[in-house]
């Protein structure tokens, strides 16, 4: 084994503790609750922002496709 095939093993050794010491840590961190419900709420405002649009252009088809059907 030469040198650059060394570092390359030895690289890659310390990259998996690295995310195996990353995935422990956030075990370990704080989660302030105020944050998770604000996400939340953030996410149910953009999901309810996508079905009325949806609904919307669903109804504007509709409508668009009885008048030509009623010409």
């Amino acid at each position: 084994m030469n040198g650059d095939e060394a570092a390359h093993v030895s690289s890659r050794s310390l990259n998996r503790n690295q995310r195996i010491r990353g995935k422990y840590n956030s075990f370990h961190s704080k989660v302030d609750i105020n944050d998770l419900l604000s996400r939340v709420r953030e996410d149910e405002k953009k999901q309810k922002k996508e079905n009325l649009i949806f609904f919307g252009l669903v109804a504007a088809v509709v409508t668009v496709t009885g008048i030509i059907a009623s010409l």
